[in-house]
């Protein structure tokens, strides 16, 4: 994905503001936080009480002036099994609160992304790839998660561990303890450069994995056409290159990874080399008890596994954070269609009369593609709108159905700005058919039921016989029942269509756009398409943009678009008269092509 695209806002996040932003997003990941954090700290707490014991036991039990003392020696046992007991306890309970939060906060992000994914108008969508859309949604959160569920866990009990070593370190020795802290020195100090290395790296890496996930996922779609022209050399390619992406990024970041953690492994040699060397020696002097050596070992223990882990959890944490901005880039793109909600209109039912009020519309960047545009359509009239490819007829589809909103000017239904409708209400009244009737790899039954959420069996049945489908129905394998395979390729194009103009049909809308509607249709069902098509728009308003001008013939009126602009208007008849027309052109090279 290129840095030019809409949800890159050339702005580097810091880490800091990013979890900020995704807190605010998903408020169910700080419920509970304190109870999580006391017990955080019992779960430190007690992994310090084990050296305490330790020292406790050799100096004043076993190493007592009177002898060894039995009972200190037992009670020192006890309060340490209880410890251990105590912080297993609070160590469970923490885990799983952090998981519960966790899940709930990160399907809340989940939600709220896919959701928006689908809010954002057409336009925004085309340009990101859908396989990068995706991961944002899948594997970006699943990144997130990750890390909050187990580097979020270990970053919370290793801070308080090193913490409360620390300060027990300092109480038994000043000077081991400096020697620990200066022999990690380097390590901190390089902390800040390795956070803002990780963190442009891990960028790189998850945008690369969108890419791939994109190129891997388009010759899936498209595989037919990647059979049918041979090009399988030539994929392969793209989704061998977009895989070494993917691998150099993941190298590179890998090689911070590998560095930084590798300082932490000599740190802690040194660290280690260094209290039992000066240990030693202040135990020869008599400024340390043996206990105390030997409790130091296990806290420099308690202090180096924390840090060296450290270095995984700010590995993890950066390739989160990366993920997480990227999430946080989608939400944060406005969606241009905004829907008015409780505030918008509602359309009264019936068929709808259309405006469009001196209308221009241009892609960002470019030229305008429809270009001062006036139109009224009385309710109830079938218009066809036709020109070449390119006219920006189609674009008219997609103004009046509000996939997008005009440049300038306005939609007007009924007299309301679309706007100003309510969403619910205008999807409830204006259906499109679109060019392609797109299914989903299920029933029949289930891809009509789009239509209609709540509709029966039998009443999809009664609305194919008032299209004239019924025979049709009844003649495939499972009825109803017949799974359509994945974009409904088990059926043939011209049966797709007709699926199509079934669930518009049990919509029931009171304005019917078919963008296209029969431009795939083969010859043997085109007649049995064009009867349902007459059933379908009877009683509503329509607007049809076709190529086929045999739907234009039987339309009311004719309006004609040349280059982004209305040029003509009229019945199909009184068009055909003026021979100089683009019509009478368009109608000429339509009708040389059925070989009439």
């Amino acid at each position: 994905m290129s840095s030019g695209t809409v949800f890159d806002s050339g702005e580097e996040l810091q880490a800091i503001e990013t979890i900020r932003r995704g807190v605010a997003v998903s408020p169910e990941l700080t419920e509970g936080i304190r109870g999580t954090l006391a017990l955080a700290v019992v779960a430190s707490v007690g992994q310090i009480v084990v050296p305490v014991v330790v020292q406790q036991t050799i100096d004043h039990g076993l190493g007592a002036d009177s002898g060894p003392d039995v009972s200190f020696t037992v009670w020192m046992g006890v309060i340490a099994a209880v410890a251990i007991t105590l912080t297993s306890v609070a160590s469970y309970l923490m885990t799983t609160r952090l998981f519960t939060t966790s899940e709930r906060g990160l399907a809340t992000l989940r939600v709220k992304a896919f959701r928006h994914v689908h809010d954002l108008p057409l336009l925004t969508q085309s340009t990101e790839r859908r396989g990068a859309l995706v991961s944002r949604v899948t594997s970006d959160v699943d990144q997130v998660s990750q890390f909050l569920v187990f580097g979020g866990l270990l970053f919370v009990v290793s801070v308080g561990q090193v913490l409360v070593a620390t300060v027990v370190m300092v109480i038994y020795s000043w000077q081991l303890a400096l020697v620990v802290w200066v022999a990690f020195a380097p390590l901190f100090l390089s902390i800040r450069w390795f956070q803002r290395k990780l963190s442009a790296a891990y960028g790189v890496v998850r945008q690369s994995m969108g890419g791939m996930l994109a190129a891997i996922s388009e010759p899936v779609v498209g595989a037919a056409v990647v059979r049918s022209y041979a090009v399988e050399d030539r994929t392969q390619a793209r989704i061998d290159h977009a895989i070494d992406e993917f691998k150099a990024a993941s190298t590179i970041a890998q090689r911070y990874t590998v560095i930084s953690f590798s300082l932490g492994g000599v740190s802690a040699g040194l660290a280690n080399a260094g209290v039992i060397i000066i240990g030693v020696w202040l135990g020869f002097t008599g400024d340390l008890s043996v206990g105390t050596v030997l409790a130091f070992a296990f806290l420099v223990t308690l202090f180096v596994g924390p840090v060296q882990m450290g270095t995984q959890i700010l590995t993890d944490a950066q390739n989160a954070i990366a993920g997480w901005r990227r999430v946080i880039g989608i939400l944060e793109t406005p969606a241009d269609l905004v829907d008015p909600g409780a505030d918008g209109q509602t359309l009264p039912r019936g068929p709808i009369d259309v405006r469009f009020d001196d209308v221009s519309f241009a892609y960002p960047g470019g030229p305008l593609v429809l270009q001062d545009i006036d139109l009224d359509i009385a309710a109830g009239r079938r218009v066809a709108v036709v020109g070449e490819t390119g006219s920006g007829k189609s674009t008219v589809a997609k103004l009046l159905t509000r996939l997008m909103d005009p440049s300038r000017g306005r939609v007007l239904l009924d007299g309301v700005d679309v706007r100003d409708i309510a969403d619910a209400s205008l999807r409830r009244s204006v259906v499109l058919v679109p060019q392609e009737g797109f299914l989903f790899d299920d029933t029949i039954t289930a891809n009509v039921r789009y239509g209609r959420l709540d509709a029966t069996e039998d009443e999809i049945r009664a609305s194919a016989e008032e299209l004239g489908l019924g025979d049709w129905l009844a003649g495939l394998p499972g009825g109803l029942g017949t799974r359509v395979g994945q974009r409904g390729e088990s059926l043939s194009a011209g049966e797709r269509q007709l699926v199509a103009l079934l669930r518009a049909h049990l919509a029931d809308p009171d304005l019917l756009v078919l963008d296209e509607a029969t431009s795939a249709v083969d010859p043997q069902l085109e007649m049995r398409i064009g009867r349902a098509l007459e059933r379908l728009m009877s009683g509503r308003t329509s607007v049809t943009i076709a190529h086929r001008l045999s739907t234009a013939e039987a339309a009311d009126e004719v309006v004609v678009v040349d280059h982004g602009r209305i040029v003509q208007r009229g019945p199909h008849a009184q068009l055909l008269r003026d021979r100089d027309g683009v019509y009478a052109g368009l109608h000429a090279s339509w009708v040389a092509q059925q070989g009439r």
